[in-house]
């Protein structure tokens, strides 16, 4: 049979078929007819490239994993968590540093007597959250607003992130212009607008603190009155957590530090967790001074954020796992 003959037999089948089938359907879905017509005929299949393309359009959701403290004061979720869900991402918090304060006494004092200093500085959450802790006692806190708040307003109050900044604004402070991003760029604004005449600025700072602030200014010769206001150690369950989420999750698709001491306190357990799947991991820096640390340990650093935010480190973390 020629082929054109053939061709058109089988059409003629196929069409038979299709009859048949609208003729059964109409026949089962007649009234008192019980038959379920899609029995009959399957429901429409979307066509394997319809697949593909639809595949090809939605980004696949990659596990995020970050190593930092929860968000400090207010509700909801944290706004890394929020951010990189927001660019199609799960991510799971592990906290790595755990904080006790001390001296604060010392600190009560200083703060009450805001005449000895000619400003304040604010460079983590937990040294405001010292200040904070000061100010418990009604009748310290009523003084606070009443009088002391004022003066030290009247001064220099220096401050780094945005987390540090709400924190001195819900003390009623008034930080000095726009969040300055690292202690490099606040050093630098301290020199433009600081001179060597001036009474010491005050510096409540943490047991594990850069030294770039302190030497830029003493070399510079603006006083600075530093006091440690909380020793920083790591978490007590960092590493049975650790051990649970990699057993429990896998090995996740990046890593984001946020501090040089949690590359300290969580590489070599990452390392180990990981095995050879660590190549594959995208790690992901919160800004320079972190990535420098990452770097010196013989990291891969996928990205850094340009600023200290949420918005711009899940932006970074995005683009990464393209």
């Amino acid at each position: 049979m020629p082929l054109n003959d053939k061709w058109s037999q089988a059409m003629k089948t196929v069409y038979s078929c299709l009859n048949s089938i609208v003729i059964s359907r109409r026949h089962m879905t007649g009234a008192g007819c019980n038959v379920n017509p899609l029995w009959v005929t399957p429901p429409r299949q979307p066509s394997v490239l319809k697949l593909l393309h639809r595949g090809s359009e939605s980004s696949v959701e990659m596990h995020v994993l970050l190593l930092k403290e929860p968000r400090e004061g207010g509700s909801g979720p944290d706004p890394y968590i929020k951010e990189l869900a927001s660019r199609g991402h799960k991510a799971t918090l592990i906290p790595v540093l755990s904080f006790t304060f001390v001296s604060l006494n010392t600190l009560s004092d200083k703060l009450f007597q805001p005449e000895q200093h000619g400003g304040l500085i604010f460079t983590s959450p937990r040294a405001v959250e010292a200040v904070r802790m000061c100010l418990e006692d009604d009748e310290r806190r009523e003084q606070w607003n009443n009088d002391i708040k004022d003066k030290w307003n009247a001064k220099s109050i220096y401050v780094v992130g945005k987390a540090t900044a709400a924190l001195v604004e819900n003390l009623g402070l008034v930080p000095l212009g726009e969040d300055t991003g690292t202690a490099d760029v606040l050093s630098r604004l301290i020199l433009e607008r600081e001179d060597t005449n001036i009474l010491p600025l005050f510096f409540p700072c943490g047991s594990i603190k850069r030294e770039v602030l302190p030497t830029a200014l003493r070399e510079n010769g603006v006083p600075l009155d530093t006091l440690m206001v909380y020793q920083t150690a790591q978490h007590p369950d960092l590493e049975k957590n650790l051990k649970n989420h990699f057993t429990e999750q896998g090995v996740p698709a990046s890593i984001a530090f946020f501090s040089p001491s949690g590359v300290k306190f969580c590489l070599e357990t990452v390392r180990r967790l990981s095995g050879e799947q660590l190549k594959r991991i995208k790690f992901a820096a919160i800004g320079p001074t972190t990535a420098d640390a990452m770097t010196a340990e013989g990291l891969s650093v996928s990205c850094s954020a340009d600023k200290p935010t949420a918005e711009h480190l899940a932006t970074g973390i995005a683009k990464a796992l393209q």
